[in-house]
């Protein structure tokens, strides 16, 4: 289906809602009937019919139409977060005493759950240097049950052959999972190369306002009823109607802000690539990274983050560095209009001896919907603190 048609008219239905041009937001969380017998048709088929908003609700159903056919995925569930939909995901699909591979450094999270959450039920994870999928075959057990993915991660920007994983997987009846937050359905559409779950953490692109937190499952029907039927039901993490409603808006300009945040990306990279304080840019779709021909082969572009490594190592510098910035707000998370920055310095604290595993001259960088060239004259005015 034609992007313009998933983003303006899916799943709007205007005649039922006063013909509106804007869907309304169904702010309730319970629904009644005319009969008992509407009402048990209504409980059995809860997956497609409201009975109570912790499962079904008119304003995330048209939410989920347009999210499914963006990722090309027969169907999607919404959840309240990222991370919501990275654990319900992942626990449906897992019994106690499987075994998970997961590619290096993923989202701090995702590490956490896989490394300490799910651990305490018997379930064991192995992670690896996904960048080659022979890494992936040497990890497998008996009793791997689950691949789980970022391509790329959002820090060091490694990136996973797809399809080369996708039949390693089937050949050997494990489940794939994919974080495609970094991409969103517009740069990379995983499950085209055989992934069999997609998640997103909606709070960043899909949203890109910066004023709502959600998270996306996507996948076959079968897979989604599967979920829905069990943990997304019994866990309750879902989004509210209104923050529903926020992701529909967000959704109009998709197109539109990331291909300019990715713009922006693109010529601040080049000039920070070639800037004398600066040692190291990492960015997919750059020739200077190791993985830039995969990066051209399955995915359509690279969003506006980025990550930089600069010449001093001097913390105090690098403190003074990050604070003289006009544009880019000190802050996580990105995929909004701001542009941000993110210095691994915030993660070291020598006040009480904890390292980050990052090191510190490090920098994650995310280009907003700002003009490139005020962006480039701020990281110039800045680094010159260094």
């Amino acid at each position: 289906m034609e992007l313009s048609k998933i983003i303006n008219q899916l799943g709007e239905e205007h005649e039922k809602y006063f013909n509106a041009v804007a869907p309304p937001i169904v702010q309730t969380s319970n629904f009644c009937y005319k009969s008992v017998d509407d009402m048990r048709n209504a409980i059995v088929n809860e997956f497609d019919e409201p009975v109570y908003t912790r499962g079904n609700n008119p304003t995330v159903g048209i939410l989920r139409k347009k999210l499914a056919a963006l990722e090309k995925a027969g169907d999607c569930l919404v959840t309240a977060s990222g991370v919501a939909a990275i654990t319900t995901s992942v626990i449906a699909n897992l019994k106690e005493g499987d075994h998970i591979i997961c590619v290096n450094k993923p989202y701090s999270w995702t590490n956490h759950f896989f490394s300490n959450i799910l651990k305490k039920f018997g379930i064991e994870t192995t992670f690896i240097d996904g960048t080659l999928t022979a890494n992936l075959k040497a990890a497998l057990k008996p009793n791997t049950a689950l691949i789980y993915l970022e391509s790329p991660n959002s820090w060091t920007f490694e990136m996973q052959d797809l399809a080369g994983v996708s039949q390693l997987a089937k050949e050997n009846g494990i489940i794939t999972v994919i974080d495609n937050s970094y991409s969103t359905p517009l740069y990379q559409n995983p499950l085209e190369y055989g992934i069999d779950i997609v998640i997103h953490s909606a709070s960043k692109y899909l949203t890109g306002h910066s004023d709502a937190v959600a998270g996306v499952i996507c996948g076959n029907p079968d897979m989604i009823r599967k979920i829905f039927a069990n943990e997304f039901m019994t866990f309750g993490g879902i989004i509210s109607p209104f923050n529903a409603w926020l992701m529909i808006r967000g959704l109009r300009t998709l197109e539109l802000r990331l291909n300019k945040s990715s713009k922006n990306a693109h010529e601040v990279v080049d000039f920070l690539y070639s800037h004398p304080k600066i040692e190291k840019v990492i960015y997919p779709h750059h020739p200077s990274h190791p993985q830039y021909e995969l990066a051209k082969r399955q995915m359509k572009d690279s969003c506006g983050l980025f990550s930089v490594f600069l010449k001093s190592t001097d913390i105090r510098k690098i403190k003074l560095m990050s604070e003289s910035l006009e544009y880019f707000k000190l802050a996580v998370s990105w995929g909004g209009y701001e542009s941000l920055i993110f210095p691994a310095i915030t993660t070291y604290d020598p006040a009480i001896e904890k390292n980050s595993k990052l090191p510190v001259n490090m920098l994650r960088l995310y280009t907003g919907l700002e003009d490139s060239s005020e962006l480039i004259k701020d990281l110039d005015k800045s680094l010159k603190y260094l």
